[in-house]
This record gives C-alpha cells, structure tokens and sequence, in this order.
C-alpha cells in the first residue's frame, strides 16, 4: 500500500470501489470493497456473472476501515468457497 503524507504523518493507503446497485423500487445500496472494475478492465471481462448479498451483520458503530475491510475479506472467501 501506498503511503500519503498527511500533515507529516505517513499514512497508508487502501484502494477502494464503492458499487451503488438500484431497485426498480428506487431504493438504493452503496457496497463498498475492493476495486473490481478499473479503467484497466475490457469491456467483456467486466460483465457481472454472479452477485451474493450475506445477511445483514450488526457491527460496531466505531469499526475501522482496517476491520471493516477484514469482514470484507471473510465473506469473499465464504462465497468463493460455496461456488463449485
């Protein structure tokens, strides 16, 4: 990860994508993880195969992006698991 300097403080960076999904009901979702889709990416790899929603998790109210990109990582791995 990339170090930013903020006011002579080395801070490390993470790349982030945020993913806003619309109902036809109007109601909105913003999901937040690691980038999937760059500027990098053809067209025809980046069409959407499969999407998993886990259960809605209570978590704390001061979780840190570090834990928060932890639980991330765990259900990335539960679904990857469960496609066979």
């Amino acid at each position: 990860m990339p170090a930013v300097d903020n006011g002579g403080f080395a801070m490390k960076t993470l790349a982030l994508q945020l993913v806003t999904v619309g109902l036809e009901d109007g109601q909105q979702g913003v999901f937040v993880g690691w980038p999937l889709v760059t500027e990098n990416s053809q067209e025809n790899s980046s069409q959407v195969e499969n999407i998993w929603f886990s259960n809605i998790q209570q978590v704390p109210q001061n979780l840190t992006l570090e834990q928060l990109m932890e639980l991330v990582r765990k259900q990335l791995c539960t679904c990857l698991s469960t496609v066979q």
